[in-house]
């Protein structure tokens, strides 16, 4: 007799010895509710992968006791759905995820619970309800601010207008998969300096905002700062600080973004936005003055 697991039924065996699946497992838990979530991954969380994430939600929606739902089966998930989760090193104001309950909870008091379960730096922004299947199609297009220490004025604006003028702008990716090849210059909706003058020893920084729309492959931050170094030169002396302040639905007439299920433009109201200002002074041992947008045409 062929060994199984404990408590398990024997797999029967077919008219030509082939094995038939034994009973299913369980069903799944009905959903009564799903909330969709926003999140910051903010200081030293940056450098959490999207896995460490995860695992780190799963265990405080179980510290805050909420009525999640599993799925059927003899190893059962709770429901839960991530979309575009920005990439590890990357800090983020706009992560998204979807989760289903089997009971109808007020969403304030889902966001205090779940915050106050969550490590520091996963910080959650707001909950909302909303209707299955929708948190693909509603984040199109990211807005990332990407800060570059001790990089001229002059050279991020000769930099974007090089860009822009681009029909075409590849760079090289290596992936599992090998190295791939990819177009950054189409992904890229809008691409141009703000300024926020750092007054220390360092010289300051420039903030270069980018709406990159989310793509297959995906075109990533980095993406677009390999082409800027391949089109204008442009190659800051230290890392660069990346932070994605929105994710929502693409504006063209704006060049902005629509926070999923919001009101109007989120980029057009992010004017006095002070996201990753700590982190700026911290790395340039200044203060952040008031930020001034430049057009890029």
């Amino acid at each position: 007799m062929s060994p199984h697991r404990p408590g398990a039924a024997p797999a029967s065996r077919g008219s030509r010895g082939s094995r038939v699946a034994g009973p299913p497992g369980p069903p799944p838990e009905q959903t009564a509710q799903r909330l969709r979530v926003r999140f910051a991954k903010r200081g030293r969380l940056r450098f959490a992968s999207h896995r460490d994430v995860a695992r780190a939600m799963e265990r405080a929606l179980r510290k805050a006791e909420l009525p999640v739902a599993y799925s059927g089966g003899f190893n059962p998930h709770p429901k839960l759905s991530f979309a575009g989760a920005a990439p590890t090193g990357v800090a983020s104001e706009a992560e998204y995820l979807e989760v289903a309950l089997t009971a109808t909870c007020e969403p304030g008091e889902v966001r205090d619970r779940l915050g106050a379960a969550l490590p520091p730096g996963l910080d959650v922004v707001d909950v909302t309800e909303v209707p299955g299947g929708t948190l693909g199609g509603d984040l199109q297009a990211s807005e990332w601010h990407v800060t570059l220490l001790g990089v001229p004025a002059d050279t991020v604006e000769t930099a974007c207008h090089k860009f822009l003028a681009a029909d075409r702008v590849e760079v090289e990716r290596l992936t599992p998969k090998g190295l791939r090849r990819l177009d950054a210059r189409a992904a890229v909706v809008a691409l141009e300096p703000d300024w926020r003058a750092v007054h220390s020893g360092t010289g300051g920084c420039a903030i270069l905002r980018m709406v990159v729309r989310h793509m297959t492959p995906a075109v990533r931050p980095d993406d677009v700062l390999a082409a800027l170094r391949q089109v204008a030169g442009l190659a800051p002396p230290s890392p660069p600080l990346v932070t994605r302040l929105a994710q929502g639905l693409l504006g063209v007439a704006a060049r902005g973004l629509s926070e999923p299920g919001a009101e109007g433009s989120a980029v057009a109201d992010r004017g006095a936005d002070d996201s990753g200002a700590d982190e700026i002074a911290a790395a340039t041992g200044g203060a952040p003055a008031p930020t001034r947008w430049a057009k890029a045409e």
